[in-house]
């Protein structure tokens, strides 16, 4: 599989990497296949967070772990905090918070959570989940200072951050952030939209962002696409979806084209965009695993990419 330079490090990272939401609904028989799966396909990069099944995500995968044929060492472990949950909104994978809060001891005792609960001494990166309206930049600074210092984290980065977030926060830190972990796929492409819309005064024409993905590739901030396969925020998959006729008939057009799936196709075309954004794949199904990371190794032609665009419903001014 092909590899992306993660951030301002020298650390090299698979283009998809294994998101673990899910898995809290799996036997820790059926998350060893997972991650051996995963890795046997060239994924070398876990994604996680706190609050993934209440903790139960990370305990899976902890076990998973240590049952496996794998170690530590093959796997760059990434998780995220900040988000308080909401106990009585939240049920199975679906996970509601009933704050933020990036306060030091908040932040220490996430880490401390996750590090328990993979089985593991340090994290690769931990980022801060979605930004906390009452940030204090001095609470944050203390607490990256102590996980670093530590060995308990060794880079950092952020979650769903506009430019002046990133910016106000990075004047602070220590520490380069060197990540933003944002929607992006196929059927989420605000991102995009507005730059291609320039001058213009429709609703594609809109910045909602503050052009994150211009701004990540001006300081060399990975960018990391989650929900890659879904429409909305969790409306769903776009991908063999009755609501998209014309765009699921031109993935499998694609597809059958390069000899894959429409998964990998919708991977390719994230893939695709010179941001060399990293693609977080939530699926548990090893063969859904599979057949998504395949898409790395696809490149799209640029007519193929702008005809992807034009199938899920966007235009050209």
């Amino acid at each position: 599989m092909k590899s992306i330079k993660l951030g301002n490090s020298q650390f090299k990272a698979s283009t998809v990497a294994l998101g673990i939401m899910r898995m809290n609904v799996l036997s820790d028989a059926d998350a060893v296949k997972v991650i051996e799966t995963a890795h046997d396909a060239g994924i070398n990069f876990i994604d996680s967070a706190d609050i993934y099944g209440q903790g139960e995500s990370e305990n899976v995968f902890g076990r998973a772990l240590k049952q496996s044929s794998l170690n530590r060492e093959d796997f760059y472990i990434q998780s995220k905090g900040g988000i308080v949950v909401d106990p009585e909104k939240s049920h199975g994978s679906v996970v509601l918070g009933s704050r933020y809060d990036f306060s030091k001891q908040h932040l220490l005792d996430a880490v401390d959570g996750e590090l328990q609960r993979m089985g593991v001494d340090y994290l690769d990166s931990f980022l801060l989940h979605r930004p906390d309206a009452l940030m204090e930049p001095e609470e944050i600074v203390e607490a990256f200072d102590e996980l670093q210092m530590s060995g308990k984290v060794r880079h950092f980065g952020v979650s769903n951050f506009n430019p002046g977030q990133v910016d106000f926060l990075q004047a602070n830190l220590n520490q380069r952030l060197m990540i933003n972990q944002l929607q992006f796929g196929i059927m989420h492409t605000g991102a995009i939209d507005f730059g291609i819309h320039t001058n213009m005064h429709d609703d594609d024409s809109i910045d909602h962002d503050g052009g994150m993905i211009e701004y990540s590739r001006l300081h060399n901030m990975t960018i990391q696409a989650w929900s890659p396969y879904q429409y909305g925020a969790f409306e769903g998959p776009f991908i063999d979806n009755p609501k998209f006729p014309e765009l699921n008939d031109y993935l499998q057009e694609l597809a059958d084209k390069y000899g894959v799936t429409k998964n990998a196709i919708a991977t390719a075309w994230i893939v695709r965009h010179p941001a060399h954004i990293q693609v977080i794949l939530g699926s548990m199904n090893p063969q859904h695993i599979q057949e998504s990371a395949a898409g790395a190794d696809v490149e799209l032609t640029k007519q193929e990419w702008y005809n992807v665009y034009f199938k899920a419903g966007h235009d050209l001014p």
